[in-house]
């Protein structure tokens, strides 16, 4: 993907992206010593965050700009990082190791995301008989507070959440498209009655894999020249699949096969769930409520990471000091944060950077 040649100058140029860095880009999270992967030069020693690449690119006449998230070691998102939260290193071809750009000289920054950056949350909640006799004010006091977490105040195109219910239909029913309306969110989830369902079964598989494909969609589609698009799928059940419409393989192998930029959170209520399925569906976060008088708790749980996930997006943008005719050279990106620090690596070239940058 690419974000627009527009947005930033008409002389872009694609930076090439190479797969170093903290951990690998799958959502297992490595083991502490980074040096197999950021060069053994710099010594950084372990790593307890880690930063995953989305997307790269430089701007003439000697911009490089790298949009990135940051997690620690356990997926959790570390959000609201500074441009005085990262060192930048260098290496070029008559370089032994790295060094390090000033940041003032450089005039690194972390550029607003709202620009270039959207963010969807699909909350799926479960319907079937079971909740709807048992714990329906408490699961409606739970998705209010959800959303007025997760949701900023200020409506904003960048953040959307649509709200979606299965019983034991075959269908993905829509509560809520997706809006920036946080007002809309909320009176959808209250006029929520009883009598909303027509099948007092479960299809957990099939609403599973139903909004897997609505997310990798809404993704593609909000994908543009402009825009990096993400998304974060969260499903509450009280039970099990009942429906057996669909196998669980199917529904797992869907979420583990699907747009690296979205985000799976599961949260189950009372004893007739399966954690262990539900944490493979929710592979990003699961949480539990043994009672419905949690259930507030553990939503709060799972909002504050949907929440944080979506500012631990950075577009970090910087003045390289190479020139036209240095070739290929490379760069590590480090993030610390108090005791904690990690860091990525990566490939540009400086075919054609010369003075006069932003801020130069």
């Amino acid at each position: 993907m690419k974000l627009s040649l527009k947005l930033l100058a008409i002389f872009s140029l694609l930076l090439t992206v190479y797969s170093c860095g903290n951990y690998s880009d799958d959502d297992g999270m490595g083991g502490g010593d980074q040096s197999g992967n950021v060069d053994d030069c710099l010594d950084l020693g372990d790593a307890q965050l880690k930063l995953t690449i989305q997307d790269s690119y430089t701007t003439l006449p000697g911009q490089v700009s790298v949009f990135f998230k940051v997690t620690d070691i356990d997926g959790t998102p570390v959000p609201n990082l500074k441009a005085e939260n990262f060192k930048i290193y260098e290496k070029g071809r008559n370089d032994d190791c790295f060094n390090v750009i000033s940041a003032s000289e450089s005039k690194a920054r972390i550029s607003p995301n709202e620009q270039i950056f959207n963010n969807n949350t699909f909350l799926v909640l479960d319907l079937s008989n079971s909740v709807l006799s048992s714990s329906l004010d408490e699961l409606k006091d739970a998705s209010v507070s959800f959303i007025d977490n997760v949701m900023p105040d200020d409506a904003s195109d960048s953040f959307k959440m649509g709200i979606y219910w299965f019983d034991g239909e075959d269908e993905l029913h829509m509560l809520n498209d997706l809006t920036s309306d946080k007002t809309a969110l909320i009176n959808a989830i209250n006029g929520i009655t009883t009598d909303i369902s027509k099948d007092p079964s479960t299809d957990l598989y099939g609403a599973v894999i139903k909004a897997t494909d609505l997310a990798e969609k809404t993704v593609k589609d909000n994908s543009t020249d402009d825009v990096i698009a993400a998304g974060s799928v969260v499903i509450f059940t009280d039970g099990t699949d009942q429906a057996s419409r669909y196998k669980e393989s199917d529904a797992l192998k869907k979420v583990d096969n699907a747009n690296d930029n979205i985000s799976f959170f599961s949260i189950g209520l009372g004893s007739e769930i399966d954690e262990d399925v539900l944490q493979k569906i929710g592979k990003t976060s699961s949480v539990f409520a043994s009672n419905k008088e949690e259930l507030e708790d553990t939503f709060n749980d799972i909002s504050d990471k949907v929440s944080k996930l979506a500012r631990s997006f950075y577009l970090f943008e910087y003045c390289s000091p190479k020139r036209d005719g240095s070739g290929k050279n490379q760069l590590v990106i480090q993030a610390i944060l108090g005791n904690m620090q990690g860091a990525v690596q990566t490939e540009f070239d400086a075919t054609g950077f010369t003075s006069g940058c932003s801020g130069e």
